[in-house]
Parts: structure tokens; C-alpha cells; sequence
């Protein structure tokens, strides 16, 4: 009889499988992360960064931008403030700036007269029904966030906030406690357009939408 004994058939080659990789369980692997070189974007690092600061709503700082395109805190802060400069050298109708911390792209307060003209000649015109639908959801869920709104509509409301901002029947009413969102809310412009003196005054809508508990779920399942 031999000292070294033959391992069963079912045995496995590799002595450091565990044995939930026997049983044929896959092993639990990273989600992919999105990898890219800064220096392949058309322009480099600096138009990079233009691009993220067209699309944010709220002021962010050289640390986040660092953070999402992989680079030096100190070479983005850089970068931001050639920008700056830039903006104001070639008298473009917006600017960059500073606040609190926080860059981001503003229009320039010279021409606000051109600014106001348009944003007055808008609110005489009719609005869409994508943004009768988002205020309405916005008017009797408020405060609610912009994914709130997406989640309830089941499409992306970003140009339509932008819309509602733009004629005065919406405000930003600050970050949620929790998740750091921006909450909007109608406005007393909103009310005075209805003929109404308070939100209490709205029609009997609200049953007819999901409450926030839904709405939590929807924005879990993806639908914001």
C-alpha cells in the first residue's frame, strides 16, 4: 500500500481553488472603470476640463475635477485659472469664477441687459408639454431633486429644469442633507402665473403621482 495516496477524480488540479470556484460560482470582480489619457482629448487637459464645467449645475472644485479626470490638484487649479484669464482677454460673453471654492462658468455681467431682454421675451412664449409635465411634478413634490423628477417622468429633465430656471418658475432651494443633490421649488412668479396665493391652492393633482417612498424606488431601479 502506498504512503502517498492518489487524490479523488473530483479533486482539483490547483490546490488554491477555493471551493466556490469548484461549484462553478464565478469569483467576484471589480466593476470596469472607465480609463482614458488626458492627453489624447483634442486640446489636452485644459479643454477637458471645459467640458465637465459645461455640465454642471453648482460650482465645483479643482479637488473633484482632479479626482474625475486623473490629474494634479495643483496643475488643474492651473489650468482653471488660465481659463479665467483667457475668458477675460478675448472679452467672451461668459467668465469663469470662483465662489466659494467652487469654478464655474457664468454669464458676464455685461451684458445682462441682452441676458434679461431674452429671458423676458421667453416667458411670453408657451411651454412644452415635457415642461407642463416636469413643473407639474416639481410643484406638488417639492423640494425635489432633479433625479426625482427624471425617476417620475422615466426620461432625463435636465434641458427642461434649465428651461423652468430660465422663466422664473422654478428656484434651486439648496442641497439635499443626505445626498448632496440640488432641490428645486416653484416660485412666487409660479403662483402669481396660476392666479394662486399659496401651494394649497393647487388643484387636486398629488394623489395621481407616486409618493416620495416610489419615488425612492424608482430612482433605486435606475430610472432616474
Amino acid at each position: 500500500m502506498s504512503d502517498d495516496p492518489t487524490p479523488p477524480d473530483d479533486a482539483p488540479d490547483d490546490p488554491t481553488v477555493g471551493h466556490d470556484d469548484v461549484a462553478g460560482e464565478p469569483a467576484e470582480q471589480e466593476p470596469d472603470q472607465i480609463a482614458f489619457d488626458i492627453n489624447d482629448f483634442p486640446g489636452g487637459a485644459r479643454t477637458a476640463i471645459e467640458s465637465v464645467l459645461m455640465v454642471v449645475d453648482q460650482p465645483v472644485t479643482d479637488e473633484e475635477l482632479a479626482g474625475a479626470l486623473e490629474m494634479a490638484p495643483d496643475d488643474v487649479l492651473a489650468h482653471l485659472r488660465d481659463l479665467e484669464r483667457e475668458y477675460d482677454e478675448q472679452q467672451r460673453g461668459f467668465t469663469l469664477r470662483a465662489i466659494n471654492g467652487g469654478w464655474r462658468i457664468y454669464s458676464r455681467a455685461d451684458y445682462a441687459p441682452v441676458i434679461e431682454k431674452f429671458l423676458l421675451d421667453g416667458q411670453h412664449a408657451k411651454l412644452t408639454q415635457a415642461s407642463l409635465e416636469t413643473l407639474a411634478v416639481i410643484a406638488y413634490r417639492q423640494p425635489i431633486s432633479r433625479s426625482r423628477v427624471s425617476a417620475v417622468r422615466g426620461v432625463n429633465v435636465d434641458g427642461v429644469i434649465r428651461t423652468l430656471l430660465t422663466r422664473g418658475l422654478i428656484h434651486e432651494l439648496g442641497q439635499d442633507t443626505e445626498g448632496g443633490a440640488m432641490l428645486y421649488g416653484t416660485t412666487p412668479y409660479f403662483l402669481q402665473r396660476l392666479g394662486l396665493g399659496s401651494l394649497e391652492e393647487l388643484p387636486p393633482l398629488a394623489p395621481h403621482l407616486p409618493g416620495a417612498d416610489v419615488i425612492d424606488e424608482l430612482v433605486e431601479q435606475g430610472h432616474g
